[in-house]
């Protein structure tokens, strides 16, 4: 059985074909720059990496583009599109309704589209690779799984918000969280490496990229997280401010004179560790200006440290503990400075981490001392993979 995993973006497309068999990644590409002249495919088969300069004008003729690649003699891991059992779609936004994964149905793609409010960045792009399939390929079953839904299971006075209920009804202005499919892969392969059963366990998992937020899974179900309304909440991230006094807000409009749109841009994309460090949005870039000496840089970092590790704390109350400790995501998974001093701030826990250790590259790994109180653990996400799975489930 082979599924498609699509994450559709406003100007790009990404891609795996995964055999559920072995769930073994077959291919994987990523289309840059939908709709301008210099869009570009890069395709990854067998261990090498193909570069295709083509011009496509939207996400239907990228679709098509990746589909002959697909299929190619070459390049591709399929005779035909009908190997193809399944297309599971990343859609960030799926509201109060969808607490798992659905078949994408007429009224499955309405509600997407109502819930865009909430992610106006994702789940528009969501819809322009759900509808460029089902003109390419209509006979193949489509099934929507959603970053919010493995959050439905947060308790409604840790989800409220405290402002008038009204705004809650008419609505739905509540916390929803994101990175839910990465939460939930994270938190069941740790437990799966460690041989006890999920639901034994309370894990705080530290998805750290670019976007980035906190959760806590008890039982195997998420009891808080850090992103709120939109993926704008939480923590601090590349570019994004993360939680704030609401009256920061109202004060920048009133002092520079700014649109509700002006100031959401600012929020959103020149905000974060960059807006701070004013070096870059890559972690990378400013833990080097930091470890140089930088000034901002070093702030920048100090503040999203205490951050992290503030809500770590937070989601350890919500559960009265905490057994596992991991971290995922482009931060998480390679950048053993900030996990080092994530950790130092959480010693009074008990979390010790071996230096030897949080220094090796490698995949899945455990990075605490045998005496550390709480287990830390390196753990690569696979949303893809979890998009098949659940894909297959719906097949």
């Amino acid at each position: 059985m082979k599924i498609l995993v699509l994450n559709s973006g406003s100007s790009s497309l990404k891609y795996q074909v995964i055999d559920m068999s072995t769930e073994e990644t077959l291919v994987k590409g990523y289309f840059e720059r939908i709709g301008q002249q210099n869009s570009f495919l890069t395709h990854k088969v067998n261990g090498e990496k193909h570069k295709f300069e083509k011009y496509v004008k939207d996400h239907e003729q990228a679709l098509k583009f990746i589909f002959t690649r697909l299929i190619n003699d070459h390049y591709g891991v399929i005779k035909s599109l009908n190997e193809l059992n399944g297309i599971g779609h990343r859609v960030v936004q799926g509201g109060e309704k969808y607490s798992q994964p659905v078949v994408i149905t007429d009224e499955v793609i309405e509600e997407i589209k109502r819930c865009s409010d909430l992610a106006p960045l994702h789940n528009p792009a969501a819809i322009l690779g759900i509808e460029a399939c089902r003109k390419i390929a209509p006979e193949i079953p489509m099934v929507a799984v959603f970053d919010t839904a493995f959050h439905q299971s947060i308790p409604k006075d840790r989800y409220i918000y405290s402002i008038p209920n009204e705004y809650y009804q008419k609505y739905g202005v509540r916390k929803y969280g994101a990175h839910g499919t990465s939460h939930q892969y994270v938190a069941y392969r740790v437990a799966e490496i460690l041989g006890k059963d999920i639901k034994r366990l309370k894990i705080v998992n530290c998805h750290l990229g670019q976007g980035a937020s906190i959760c806590a899974i008890q039982n195997g179900k998420s009891v808080e997280t850090s992103m709120g309304l939109t993926p704008l909440g939480g923590i601090p991230m590349g570019t994004r401010s993360g939680d704030l006094d609401p009256s920061v807000v109202t004060y920048l409009m009133k002092k520079e004179n700014l649109s509700a749109q002006e100031v959401e841009n600012i929020l959103n994309k020149q905000s974060g560790v960059y807006g701070i460090s004013r070096i870059s949005m890559d972690f990378r870039d400013i833990e080097n200006d930091a470890l140089a000496g930088g000034i901002h840089a070093k702030l920048a970092l100090d503040a999203y440290h205490y951050a992290v590790a503030g809500y770590v704390a937070k989601c350890a109350v919500a559960m009265g503990g905490i057994d596992v400790l991991t971290f995922t995501a482009g931060v998480g998974e390679k950048s053993p400075y900030s996990r080092k001093e994530i950790c130092k701030q959480l010693e009074f826990f008990g979390v010790k981490i071996d230096e030897g250790k949080n220094q090796e590259k490698g995949e899945e790994r455990e990075i605490s001392t045998p005496d550390s109180k709480v287990k830390v653990f390196v753990v690569p996400t696979n949303e893809e993979l979890m998009i098949a799975r659940e894909t297959k489930k719906l097949s």
